[in-house]
């Protein structure tokens, strides 16, 4: 089963954040970000995908969420394009 690292992005009164995380199901999980049914961290603000990267195992793609998850060099330059 394919696995899917993603980051999110989103502009709000709180300024613009991201989110990393993994799933099984790409699309599912991005309505329910937008639903307000995803993380605590994401409820309450309109999400928009900026990056995905997909794995052959759970296993590869908890690990490289945990690295993207610290990278914020990289989650700053993902957020200059929106």
């Amino acid at each position: 089963m394919d696995c899917f690292v993603y980051l999110l992005g989103s502009t709000g009164k709180g300024g613009v954040r991201t989110y990393v995380g993994w799933t099984n199901d790409l699309d599912l999980r991005l309505s329910r970000h937008n639903a307000g049914k995803g993380a605590r961290a994401t409820r309450g603000r309109a999400w928009i995908l900026l990056y995905v990267e997909k794995f052959a195992t759970r296993s590869e793609a908890m690990s490289r969420e945990w690295h993207l998850k610290r990278d914020r060099t990289f989650r700053k330059k993902l957020l200059e394009s929106l």
